[in-house]
């Protein structure tokens, strides 16, 4: 892809997570979707080896098929077996994404939620983490729409539609 060429569905993106102003995870995953406002990406699971939550496990072989969006403050990624077996829904809090130079840049506010697939567990987590990082202090804008994105992702998925308005 050529500097300032608009990415096409099937083409390769590398997908940047940053957390507290440093790059947390980079890695590829191919384009499925851009409409413009949501980014659509697919990708097999990124880090090294099995990380085990206690409520669900991502291991390797997984994939992740993930929404981002320009104008919402967070990110659902809906993962799979390799088998294609629906594991669940990953949300993530963050900034609004940024598709630029074949880049996707999110940056992570430490919220997150998991809703698995039966939709009998809603779950909001890493709370803690988000008020250690004192991001309440410095930009309360900020923190109050990630408090508000935690909310309303909570809100969607204890609907009976769950997240099919939002991600069809």
């Amino acid at each position: 892809m050529t500097a300032g060429s608009e990415p096409t569905a099937g083409s390769e993106l590398t997908v940047v997570l940053v957390k507290a102003g440093k790059t947390k995870i980079r890695y590829p995953a191919a384009l499925v979707a851009d409409d413009g406002t949501r980014v659509t990406v697919r990708a097999p699971w990124a880090a090294p080896g099995v990380r085990d939550f206690g409520f669900v496990r991502f291991e390797p072989g997984d994939v992740f098929t993930e929404h981002y969006w320009r104008d919402a403050w967070f990110a659902v990624k809906e993962v799979r077996t390799g088998a294609g077996e629906l594991k669940g829904w990953y949300c993530d809090v963050t900034r609004p994404a940024v598709l630029r130079d074949g880049e996707l840049l999110v940056e992570d506010l430490d919220l997150d939620l998991w809703v698995s697939a039966d939709r009998t567990a809603v779950l909001r987590l890493d709370e803690d983490e988000f008020e250690e990082s004192g991001l309440a202090g410095r930009d309360p804008e900020a923190a109050t729409a990630a408090v508000a994105a935690l909310d309303e992702l909570e809100g969607i998925a204890r609907t009976a539609e769950g997240f099919a308005g939002l991600l069809g």
